[in-house]
C-alpha cells in the first residue's frame, strides 16, 4: 500500500497494478499457481507400524530376514504386503510364518496420493500381531544318556 496526499487528501493506493492494465484473469491465473505451489507444502504423510508380540515376551524378531530385536518390538514399514516373520527362543521351538499386512482404505490407489501427499495432517496406521511359542520337547542330558548307554552295555556283555 502507498500512501499520498494530493490536494489535501490522503488516498490509499495499492501497489498492485490496475486490474484494467494487468487483466481479471491473469490475476486469477496467479492465483491457482501459488495455490498449487502451496499445496506442495503441505506435510501430508501416513505413518506406518508394525508391532510384534508374543508369549513368552523376549524372543528374537526377524522380519523379513533382518533381526529388528526382542518381543515386544515395533519397527516403521512403507510397504504393505505379506511379510515373513521369524521368532526364535531358547527352549521353545522355532515360529516362522508369513503375515500378510493389509492396508488400510485410503492407501489403496488413487486415493494413497492424497494421503500421502495431500492431507494437512498424519494419519496413523498400526497393525499389531501376537504370536505363541511353543515349548520344545525336553532333550535329555547328555550325562544321563552316557549312564543308559554304560548299563547297556555292561548287560550286553553280561549276556542272558
Amino acid at each position: 500500500m502507498k500512501l499520498e496526499i494530493r490536494n489535501s487528501k490522503l488516498e490509499f493506493r495499492s501497489l498492485l497494478p490496475e486490474p484494467s492494465c494487468f487483466g481479471y484473469r491473469t490475476w486469477g491465473f496467479v492465483f491457482t499457481i501459488l495455490a498449487i505451489l502451496t499445496l506442495g507444502l503441505l506435510p501430508g504423510c501416513v505413518h506406518r507400524r508394525l508391532t510384534i508380540n508374543s508369549n513368552p515376551p523376549g524372543a528374537r524378531v526377524l522380519l523379513d530376514g533382518n533381526e529388528v530385536g526382542e518381543t515386544p518390538t515395533s519397527v516403521d514399514f512403507t510397504h504393505y504386503g505379506t511379510r515373513e516373520i521369524v521368532l526364535q527362543k531358547d527352549g521353545y521351538d522355532t515360529l516362522k510364518t508369513m503375515q500378510a499386512v493389509p492396508p488400510p482404505w485410503y492407501q489403496i490407489p488413487p486415493l494413497d496420493f492424497f494421503a500421502d501427499n495431500l492431507l494437512p495432517y498424519q494419519l496413523t496406521n498400526r497393525h499389531e500381531y501376537s504370536y505363541q511359542l511353543q515349548p520344545s520337547p525336553t532333550v535329555p542330558s547328555t550325562q544321563g544318556l552316557r549312564e543308559r548307554a554304560n548299563s547297556m552295555r555292561s548287560e550286553a556283555h553280561a549276556g542272558p
